[in-house]
């Protein structure tokens, strides 16, 4: 897979679409859970996309069940679980594995282009994508959606 662009995903209701769709746009792509210790985050990142959606800026979450099973739902509950808990009113896709055996090509892709390269190691792990398709940082669970260091480099990828 030679670029983010040429993988298809599909979104929480099933529609099958190409990620190039998303081309010139800042991403934050995030694996999510409903049952994890950084479900609050689904909080930080609805301000995230308040914050900066107008600026050519998305969230793309990813629900996962491959870390400690926090993400048992279906597509449907997921959803309702993000909209009636959180409000969440970016971008949610289809469950996916963001490492294994069955790894989602957008996590292949992901893990082996980012710095550091490497599996996923927990739930909301976040990749910022630039505008050109290229991953301009990683960062882990456990850097908040408000963390200064992520909001920087948001920053510096939307002036690029």
């Amino acid at each position: 897979m030679a670029t983010m662009t040429d993988i298809r995903v599909k979104t929480i209701d099933g529609q099958e679409q190409s990620l190039s769709q998303y081309q010139g746009n800042v991403l934050l792509i995030v694996n999510v859970a409903s049952y994890c210790g950084y479900t609050p985050q689904y909080q930080g990142l609805q301000e995230l996309h308040e914050q900066y959606r107008d600026r050519g800026f998305k969230i793309l979450a990813f629900p996962c069940n491959d870390f400690g099973a926090q993400e048992p739902g279906t597509n449907e509950q997921i959803k309702t679980f993000c909209s009636t808990r959180y409000n969440v009113s970016f971008e949610l896709f289809d469950k996916v594995h963001a490492k294994g055996s069955e790894q989602h090509p957008l996590y292949q892709w992901l893990t082996t282009h980012a710095t550091p390269t490497g599996d996923v190691s927990w739930n909301f792990e976040k990749f910022l994508i630039g505008k050109q398709g290229e991953i301009v940082g990683r960062f882990p669970s456990r850097v908040a959606p408000n963390d200064a260091e992520l909001l920087g480099a948001i920053d510096q990828a939307l002036a690029a």
